[in-house]
């Protein structure tokens, strides 16, 4: 019997069965180690830049106030938020992507995956219960952070989820919430810890007629960029309200008229959560200029690059040597495979922790 299907019905317990999921993640070791995980800025930089634990934070107090004002499960989308990262690897997307490319060399058709990865965590990775693997989280909280973001067909997963998790139909709606939360929440502070290293200014993101606006209305409340903090924490404010409240806006009237749930992704059916046509145009070219002009700032992928070595050295390393893996996966190679053993344990670690194992192996990085 999976974890999932073991729901257990505590009669006697004050809290929601998502007030329980929510409360599990909270307290598992895979959710703690997200404070050293990176978001954009390796986490020894400095203290006041994000990082995947409090990323997550951020997505889940927007997608509640969202969930809060729909008239939705604000518990389920709270725990679907706080879950949602937890199988990233060090070292942000690229660290996922060099671990990826480690497993298909290999002939892993799957390769790793950091949605299916955060599945897995808290279904086959924690351990809480001498019975068995995972969290024992619901079966709602499960599928939200399997389908959490768009597009919702999941290629990658293996066909025996399928069986389990329809992965032809939509997630619910508090998963479509989470999916737009997460992207307000790193527009916001993925340019508020740009700003704020000095890597792009304001002036730089200005091609974006989205960013004027919100520029606009934070110079009308008379504070200037001459005090930096400020105008930093100002312009976040307005940009994620004026985002929140345009979600809210365009979905309100669409929820209720439209059953998800039973929809397959085939349908030509229109998501009940989103924006405007023309603000989603406005969203997709800033995120083409935070591409351009932040995530490949030489000075990002000058570390992305260090961190992608560092992923690859030790991929190849605890290959080569297993000994050197701890007894909690050790004890794992008799009865699973090796490099998903591997794999698992590269992308628990935290940025400072791979770093220093890759600096142990081969030297100093």
């Amino acid at each position: 019997m999976k974890a999932y299907e073991r729901f257990f019905a505590i009669d006697d317990d004050f809290r929601s069965p998502y007030a329980r999921d929510r409360d599990r993640i909270i307290h598992s070791g895979s959710f703690r180690k997200l404070e050293y995980k990176t978001q954009v800025f390796l986490n020894q930089e400095g203290d006041f830049f994000r990082t995947r634990l409090t990323h997550s934070i951020e997505v889940s107090q927007i997608a509640r106030s969202i969930t809060s004002s729909l008239g939705l499960n604000e518990s389920l989308a709270e725990a679907i938020a706080l879950a949602h990262d937890l199988g990233h690897t060090p070292f942000g997307h690229v660290g996922g992507d060099s671990l990826d490319e480690c497993l298909r060399a290999d002939g892993f058709h799957f390769g790793f995956e950091h949605n299916f990865q955060s599945f897995r965590v808290v279904t086959l990775l924690e351990k809480r219960y001498r019975g068995f693997n995972g969290l024992n989280l619901t079966f709602a909280t499960l599928e939200g952070i399997l389908k959490h973001s768009y597009p919702y067909k999941k290629s990658f997963l293996p066909k025996i989820i399928d069986k389990d998790f329809n992965l032809n139909t939509h997630p619910s709606v508090e998963a479509m919430i989470v999916d737009r939360a997460d992207e307000i929440a790193y527009l916001s502070h993925d340019i508020d810890d740009g700003v704020n290293s000095g890597l792009i200014r304001f002036e730089d993101l200005k091609e974006s007629s989205l960013i004027c606006e919100i520029l606009d209305k934070v110079s009308h409340e008379g504070t200037t960029q001459e005090n930096d903090e400020m105008f930093r924490y100002r312009f976040s404010s307005h940009l994620i309200n004026h985002l929140v409240y345009s979600l809210l806006e365009f979905s309100r009237d669409k929820i209720d008229s439209t059953d998800v749930l039973t929809a397959t992704l085939d349908s030509k059916l229109e998501l009940p959560i989103g924006f405007e046509p023309l603000l989603e145009t406005q969203i997709k070219k800033l995120k083409k200029i935070l591409f351009a002009k932040l995530y490949q700032h030489k000075d990002i992928v000058r570390k992305m690059y260090a961190g992608k070595q560092a992923i690859k050295g030790l991929y190849e390393g605890l290959m080569e040597e297993e000994k050197m893996l701890p007894d909690f996966y050790y004890k794992q190679l008799g009865t699973r495979n090796k490099h998903r053993v591997i794999a698992d344990y590269i992308a628990s670690m935290s940025d400072r922790y791979a770093l220093s194992f890759y600096n142990e192996m081969y030297g100093k990085l």
